[in-house]
Protein backbone atom coordinates (compact mmCIF):
# COMPACT_ATOMS: atom_id res chain seq x y z
CA UNK A 1 0.00 0.00 0.00
CA UNK A 2 2.86 2.37 0.78
CA UNK A 3 3.20 2.83 -3.15
CA UNK A 4 0.12 3.68 -3.49
CA UNK A 5 0.01 6.13 -0.92
CA UNK A 6 3.40 7.36 -2.26
CA UNK A 7 1.45 8.72 -5.57
CA UNK A 8 -0.71 10.82 -3.40
CA UNK A 9 2.33 12.46 -1.51
CA UNK A 10 1.93 16.11 -1.69
CA UNK A 11 -1.75 15.95 -2.70
CA UNK A 12 -4.25 14.13 -0.70
CA UNK A 13 -1.57 13.37 2.24
CA UNK A 14 2.14 14.49 3.47
CA UNK A 15 3.78 11.42 4.24
CA UNK A 16 6.23 10.82 6.56
CA UNK A 17 7.53 7.34 7.05
CA UNK A 18 9.63 5.88 9.51
CA UNK A 19 11.68 3.39 8.68
CA UNK A 20 14.37 0.35 10.15
CA UNK A 21 17.54 1.07 8.70
CA UNK A 22 18.09 -1.75 6.56
CA UNK A 23 14.81 -0.47 4.46
CA UNK A 24 15.65 3.13 4.14
CA UNK A 25 17.32 2.45 0.61
CA UNK A 26 14.22 0.98 -0.49
CA UNK A 27 11.72 3.27 0.59
CA UNK A 28 13.10 6.15 -0.42
CA UNK A 29 13.31 4.52 -3.89
CA UNK A 30 9.44 3.69 -3.28
CA UNK A 31 8.52 6.71 -1.76
CA UNK A 32 10.44 9.60 -3.70
CA UNK A 33 7.95 12.44 -2.18
CA UNK A 34 7.82 11.13 1.47
CA UNK A 35 10.06 12.10 4.22
CA UNK A 36 12.04 8.82 5.35
CA UNK A 37 13.02 8.93 8.78
CA UNK A 38 15.51 5.86 10.06
CA UNK A 39 14.27 4.37 13.60
CA UNK A 40 17.70 3.68 15.83
CA UNK A 41 18.94 0.86 15.69
CA UNK A 42 18.53 -1.17 18.11
CA UNK A 43 14.79 -1.35 17.13
CA UNK A 44 15.54 -4.09 15.05
CA UNK A 45 14.79 -6.47 17.81
CA UNK A 46 10.95 -6.47 18.78
CA UNK A 47 11.59 -6.17 22.74
CA UNK A 48 13.15 -2.26 22.22
CA UNK A 49 11.31 -1.46 19.58
CA UNK A 50 7.94 -2.16 21.50
CA UNK A 51 9.94 0.46 24.12
CA UNK A 52 10.84 2.72 21.36
CA UNK A 53 7.39 2.77 20.19
CA UNK A 54 5.79 4.01 23.85
CA UNK A 55 8.73 6.60 24.76
CA UNK A 56 11.16 7.78 21.38
CA UNK A 57 8.11 7.75 18.85
CA UNK A 58 5.81 10.02 20.68
CA UNK A 59 9.21 12.67 21.01
CA UNK A 60 9.53 11.72 17.18
CA UNK A 61 5.79 12.85 16.16
CA UNK A 62 6.43 16.34 18.56
CA UNK A 63 9.31 17.04 16.34
CA UNK A 64 8.01 16.14 12.72
CA UNK A 65 4.62 17.97 14.43
CA UNK A 66 2.57 15.17 13.02
CA UNK A 67 -1.63 15.49 12.90
CA UNK A 68 -2.00 11.92 12.39
CA UNK A 69 0.23 8.72 13.72
CA UNK A 70 -0.38 5.55 11.90
CA UNK A 71 0.46 2.32 13.78
CA UNK A 72 0.55 -0.44 11.19
CA UNK A 73 0.98 -3.52 13.19
CA UNK A 74 -1.51 -4.24 16.46
CA UNK A 75 0.54 -1.80 18.30
CA UNK A 76 0.52 1.85 19.21
CA UNK A 77 1.59 4.70 21.74
CA UNK A 78 -0.31 5.30 24.40
CA UNK A 79 0.03 8.84 24.80
CA UNK A 80 1.05 9.81 21.15
CA UNK A 81 0.39 13.66 21.56
CA UNK A 82 -1.40 13.49 18.41
CA UNK A 83 -4.75 11.59 16.96
CA UNK A 84 -3.43 7.70 16.17
CA UNK A 85 -4.52 4.73 14.18
CA UNK A 86 -3.67 1.12 14.41
CA UNK A 87 -4.26 -1.39 11.82
CA UNK A 88 -5.68 -4.78 13.54
CA UNK A 89 -4.98 -6.86 10.65
CA UNK A 90 -7.02 -10.17 12.21
CA UNK A 91 -9.05 -11.28 15.01
CA UNK A 92 -7.53 -15.57 15.32
CA UNK A 93 -5.58 -14.87 18.28
CA UNK A 94 -9.44 -14.91 19.66
CA UNK A 95 -11.08 -17.47 17.41
CA UNK A 96 -8.06 -19.80 16.40
CA UNK A 97 -5.96 -19.72 20.26
CA UNK A 98 -5.02 -23.24 19.81
CA UNK A 99 -2.98 -22.08 16.78
CA UNK A 100 -0.74 -19.58 18.29
CA UNK A 101 2.11 -20.38 21.19
CA UNK A 102 1.09 -19.35 24.93
CA UNK A 103 3.39 -16.47 24.44
CA UNK A 104 3.04 -14.46 21.12
CA UNK A 105 -1.42 -15.42 21.44
CA UNK A 106 -0.99 -13.48 25.35
CA UNK A 107 0.61 -10.32 23.86
CA UNK A 108 -1.40 -9.96 20.62
CA UNK A 109 -4.96 -10.18 22.61
CA UNK A 110 -3.21 -7.74 24.80
CA UNK A 111 -2.15 -5.55 22.22
CA UNK A 112 -5.35 -5.55 20.40
CA UNK A 113 -7.25 -5.17 23.29
CA UNK A 114 -5.35 -1.90 24.27
CA UNK A 115 -5.13 -0.87 20.60
CA UNK A 116 -9.28 -0.88 20.69
CA UNK A 117 -9.46 1.40 23.77
CA UNK A 118 -6.63 3.87 22.68
CA UNK A 119 -6.51 4.59 19.06
CA UNK A 120 -8.92 6.99 17.32
CA UNK A 121 -9.55 4.85 14.65
CA UNK A 122 -8.81 1.52 14.21
CA UNK A 123 -8.33 0.20 10.66
CA UNK A 124 -8.98 -3.78 9.54
CA UNK A 125 -8.49 -5.86 5.97
CA UNK A 126 -11.73 -7.18 5.97
CA UNK A 127 -15.72 -7.13 7.49
CA UNK A 128 -15.17 -10.56 8.78
CA UNK A 129 -12.32 -8.81 11.31
CA UNK A 130 -14.51 -5.91 12.32
CA UNK A 131 -17.40 -8.35 13.36
CA UNK A 132 -15.33 -10.51 15.01
CA UNK A 133 -14.04 -7.62 17.05
CA UNK A 134 -17.55 -6.45 17.64
CA UNK A 135 -18.72 -9.48 18.82
CA UNK A 136 -16.04 -10.87 20.92
CA UNK A 137 -14.31 -7.48 22.65
CA UNK A 138 -17.26 -5.35 22.36
CA UNK A 139 -15.45 -3.03 20.07
CA UNK A 140 -16.95 0.40 19.10
CA UNK A 141 -18.20 -0.17 15.00
CA UNK A 142 -18.24 3.68 14.60
CA UNK A 143 -14.54 3.71 15.49
CA UNK A 144 -13.28 0.96 12.83
CA UNK A 145 -13.25 1.41 8.99
CA UNK A 146 -12.58 -1.60 6.98
CA UNK A 147 -9.70 -1.45 4.24
CA UNK A 148 -9.47 -3.90 1.62
CA UNK A 149 -5.55 -5.08 0.37
CA UNK A 150 -5.06 -4.56 -2.55
CA UNK A 151 -2.65 -6.82 -4.89
CA UNK A 152 -0.51 -4.95 -7.32
CA UNK A 153 -1.57 -5.67 -10.74
CA UNK A 154 1.65 -6.12 -12.46
CA UNK A 155 3.49 -8.31 -9.86
CA UNK A 156 0.47 -10.71 -10.26
CA UNK A 157 -0.52 -11.18 -13.30
CA UNK A 158 -1.88 -14.17 -15.70
CA UNK A 159 1.69 -16.00 -16.29
CA UNK A 160 2.82 -16.34 -19.97
CA UNK A 161 3.61 -19.79 -21.22
CA UNK A 162 7.29 -19.30 -21.09
CA UNK A 163 6.80 -17.83 -17.06
CA UNK A 164 5.39 -21.10 -16.46
CA UNK A 165 7.95 -23.29 -17.91
CA UNK A 166 10.62 -21.22 -16.85
CA UNK A 167 9.24 -21.58 -13.26
CA UNK A 168 8.63 -25.72 -14.00
CA UNK A 169 12.45 -25.80 -14.92
CA UNK A 170 13.62 -24.22 -11.54
CA UNK A 171 11.57 -26.55 -9.46
CA UNK A 172 12.85 -29.35 -11.95
CA UNK A 173 9.67 -30.46 -12.28
CA UNK A 174 9.35 -31.33 -16.13
CA UNK A 175 5.93 -32.17 -17.48
CA UNK A 176 4.50 -33.14 -14.34
CA UNK A 177 1.35 -31.34 -12.95
CA UNK A 178 0.78 -29.71 -9.83
CA UNK A 179 -0.86 -28.41 -7.18
CA UNK A 180 0.31 -25.32 -5.49
CA UNK A 181 0.43 -23.80 -2.28
CA UNK A 182 2.22 -20.41 -1.18
CA UNK A 183 2.44 -19.11 2.15
CA UNK A 184 3.40 -18.62 5.81
CA UNK A 185 4.14 -22.21 7.24
CA UNK A 186 1.94 -21.57 10.34
CA UNK A 187 -0.32 -24.10 12.14
CA UNK A 188 -3.36 -21.76 11.15
CA UNK A 189 -2.56 -22.29 7.47
CA UNK A 190 -3.39 -26.06 7.69
CA UNK A 191 -0.59 -27.01 5.40
CA UNK A 192 -0.31 -30.74 7.29
CA UNK A 193 -4.15 -31.41 6.46
CA UNK A 194 -3.32 -30.16 2.75
CA UNK A 195 -0.68 -32.35 2.43
CA UNK A 196 -2.38 -35.73 3.46
CA UNK A 197 -6.08 -34.47 1.70
CA UNK A 198 -3.83 -34.30 -1.49
CA UNK A 199 -2.14 -37.72 -1.19
CA UNK A 200 -5.67 -39.27 -0.90
CA UNK A 201 -6.38 -37.08 -3.51
CA UNK A 202 -4.01 -38.44 -6.24
CA UNK A 203 -3.17 -41.46 -4.66
CA UNK A 204 -5.05 -43.62 -7.49
CA UNK A 205 -4.67 -41.37 -10.05
CA UNK A 206 -2.92 -41.94 -13.35
CA UNK A 207 -0.89 -38.44 -13.51
CA UNK A 208 -0.14 -38.41 -9.99
CA UNK A 209 0.23 -34.41 -9.97
CA UNK A 210 2.46 -32.91 -7.36
CA UNK A 211 2.37 -30.71 -4.32
CA UNK A 212 4.82 -27.62 -3.85
CA UNK A 213 4.69 -26.29 -0.62
CA UNK A 214 6.41 -22.80 -1.15
CA UNK A 215 7.26 -19.77 1.09
CA UNK A 216 9.26 -19.84 4.55
CA UNK A 217 9.33 -22.78 6.71
CA UNK A 218 7.31 -21.24 9.59
CA UNK A 219 6.99 -23.15 12.94
CA UNK A 220 4.38 -25.72 12.09
CA UNK A 221 6.15 -29.15 13.69
CA UNK A 222 3.17 -31.21 12.14
CA UNK A 223 3.92 -30.47 8.64
CA UNK A 224 7.03 -32.93 8.96
CA UNK A 225 4.72 -35.44 10.42
CA UNK A 226 2.42 -34.87 7.69
CA UNK A 227 5.18 -35.67 4.72
CA UNK A 228 6.18 -39.12 6.53
CA UNK A 229 3.23 -40.17 5.66
CA UNK A 230 3.49 -39.43 1.92
CA UNK A 231 3.34 -42.70 -0.14
CA UNK A 232 6.76 -43.07 -1.64
CA UNK A 233 5.46 -42.91 -5.28
CA UNK A 234 4.01 -39.54 -5.26
CA UNK A 235 5.91 -36.66 -5.31
CA UNK A 236 5.91 -33.47 -2.84
CA UNK A 237 8.16 -30.23 -3.01
CA UNK A 238 9.12 -27.62 -0.34
CA UNK A 239 11.68 -25.43 -2.04
CA UNK A 240 11.27 -22.80 0.30
CA UNK A 241 11.21 -19.19 -0.90
CA UNK A 242 10.72 -18.62 -4.60
CA UNK A 243 11.52 -14.87 -6.36
CA UNK A 244 9.17 -12.48 -7.20
CA UNK A 245 9.42 -12.63 -10.41
CA UNK A 246 8.70 -16.31 -10.34
CA UNK A 247 5.22 -16.32 -8.74
CA UNK A 248 3.03 -15.79 -11.25
CA UNK A 249 4.40 -18.93 -13.01
CA UNK A 250 4.33 -20.55 -10.29
CA UNK A 251 0.69 -19.85 -8.88
CA UNK A 252 -1.08 -19.63 -12.50
CA UNK A 253 0.82 -22.62 -13.95
CA UNK A 254 -0.94 -24.95 -10.89
CA UNK A 255 -3.55 -27.27 -11.82
CA UNK A 256 -5.13 -25.32 -8.49
CA UNK A 257 -3.61 -23.32 -6.07
CA UNK A 258 -4.86 -24.76 -2.64
CA UNK A 259 -5.14 -23.04 0.63
CA UNK A 260 -7.58 -24.60 3.32
CA UNK A 261 -6.88 -22.06 6.46
CA UNK A 262 -8.83 -22.65 9.61
CA UNK A 263 -9.34 -18.62 9.10
CA UNK A 264 -7.78 -15.19 7.91
CA UNK A 265 -7.86 -11.40 8.55
CA UNK A 266 -7.73 -10.97 4.90
CA UNK A 267 -6.41 -13.64 2.86
CA UNK A 268 -4.18 -11.75 0.62
CA UNK A 269 -2.63 -15.57 -0.72
CA UNK A 270 -5.68 -16.35 -2.46
CA UNK A 271 -5.82 -12.85 -3.98
CA UNK A 272 -2.55 -13.02 -5.22
CA UNK A 273 -3.27 -16.94 -6.82
CA UNK A 274 -6.91 -15.33 -8.51
CA UNK A 275 -4.68 -12.07 -9.83
CA UNK A 276 -2.46 -14.81 -11.91
CA UNK A 277 -5.49 -16.82 -12.98
CA UNK A 278 -5.01 -19.83 -11.07
CA UNK A 279 -8.35 -21.99 -9.56
CA UNK A 280 -8.26 -21.58 -6.05
CA UNK A 281 -9.44 -24.20 -3.54
CA UNK A 282 -9.66 -22.51 -0.04
CA UNK A 283 -11.94 -22.51 3.29
CA UNK A 284 -15.31 -20.34 4.10
CA UNK A 285 -13.69 -19.20 7.16
CA UNK A 286 -13.77 -15.67 8.80
CA UNK A 287 -12.90 -12.98 5.35
CA UNK A 288 -11.95 -15.48 2.95
CA UNK A 289 -15.55 -15.55 1.36
CA UNK A 290 -15.10 -11.92 1.12
CA UNK A 291 -12.12 -11.55 -0.98
CA UNK A 292 -13.11 -15.04 -3.12
CA UNK A 293 -16.89 -14.55 -3.31
CA UNK A 294 -18.09 -16.85 -6.04
CA UNK A 295 -14.90 -17.12 -8.08
CA UNK A 296 -13.34 -19.75 -6.18
CA UNK A 297 -14.15 -23.34 -4.67
CA UNK A 298 -14.74 -24.42 -1.31
CA UNK A 299 -13.80 -26.89 0.91
CA UNK A 300 -13.56 -27.57 4.88
CA UNK A 301 -10.18 -28.09 6.57
CA UNK A 302 -10.52 -31.38 7.19
CA UNK A 303 -7.99 -33.73 4.99
CA UNK A 304 -10.74 -36.05 3.92
CA UNK A 305 -12.65 -33.39 2.50
CA UNK A 306 -9.99 -31.45 1.08
CA UNK A 307 -9.36 -34.54 -0.84
CA UNK A 308 -12.99 -34.86 -1.93
CA UNK A 309 -13.19 -31.35 -3.35
CA UNK A 310 -9.49 -31.23 -4.59
CA UNK A 311 -10.19 -34.58 -6.58
CA UNK A 312 -13.04 -33.11 -8.35
CA UNK A 313 -11.13 -29.99 -9.60
CA UNK A 314 -8.72 -32.10 -10.47
CA UNK A 315 -11.02 -34.01 -12.80
CA UNK A 316 -13.06 -31.14 -14.42
CA UNK A 317 -10.84 -29.03 -16.01
CA UNK A 318 -13.68 -27.20 -17.52
CA UNK A 319 -15.09 -25.73 -13.65
CA UNK A 320 -10.55 -25.19 -13.38
CA UNK A 321 -10.65 -22.86 -16.39
CA UNK A 322 -14.39 -21.00 -15.51
CA UNK A 323 -12.57 -20.46 -11.56
CA UNK A 324 -9.45 -19.19 -13.40
CA UNK A 325 -11.20 -16.72 -15.19
CA UNK A 326 -13.73 -15.40 -12.77
CA UNK A 327 -11.05 -15.24 -10.12
CA UNK A 328 -8.97 -13.38 -12.60
CA UNK A 329 -11.51 -11.27 -13.23
CA UNK A 330 -12.66 -10.77 -9.48
CA UNK A 331 -9.16 -9.81 -8.50
CA UNK A 332 -9.53 -6.52 -10.47
CA UNK A 333 -11.73 -5.27 -8.24
CA UNK A 334 -8.73 -5.11 -5.34
CA UNK A 335 -6.12 -2.26 -5.69
CA UNK A 336 -4.05 -0.50 -3.32
CA UNK A 337 -5.36 2.75 -4.23
CA UNK A 338 -8.19 1.97 -2.81
CA UNK A 339 -7.23 1.02 0.09
CA UNK A 340 -5.07 4.15 0.66
CA UNK A 341 -7.72 6.05 0.05
CA UNK A 342 -9.14 4.32 2.85
CA UNK A 343 -6.30 4.88 4.82
CA UNK A 344 -6.38 8.51 4.24
CA UNK A 345 -10.09 9.18 5.25
CA UNK A 346 -9.65 7.12 8.37
CA UNK A 347 -6.43 9.51 9.21
CA UNK A 348 -8.95 12.30 8.77
CA UNK A 349 -11.93 11.29 10.75
CA UNK A 350 -9.10 10.61 13.34
CA UNK A 351 -8.25 14.36 13.05
CA UNK A 352 -11.72 15.80 13.81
Amino acid sequence: MLGALGKMCGTSVDLIVVSLRTDLERYTRMLPGAEIIPAPAAVAHRPARLAWEQTGLPLLVQQVGAQVLHSPFYTCPLRAGCPVTVTVHDATFFTEPEHYDKSRRTFFRSAIRTSLRRADRVIVPSKATRDELIRLLDADPTRIDVAYHGVDHVAFHAPSAEEKARVRARLGLGSQSYVAFLGAKEPRKNVPNLIRGWAQAVADRHDLPALVVAGGQGHDDEIDRAVAEVPPHLRLLRPGYLRYADLPGFLGGALVAAYPSYGEGFGLPILEAMACAAPVLTTPRLSLPEVGGEAVAYTSEAPDQIAVDLAALLDDEHRRLALAQAGFDRAKEFTWESSAEVHIAAWSRARS
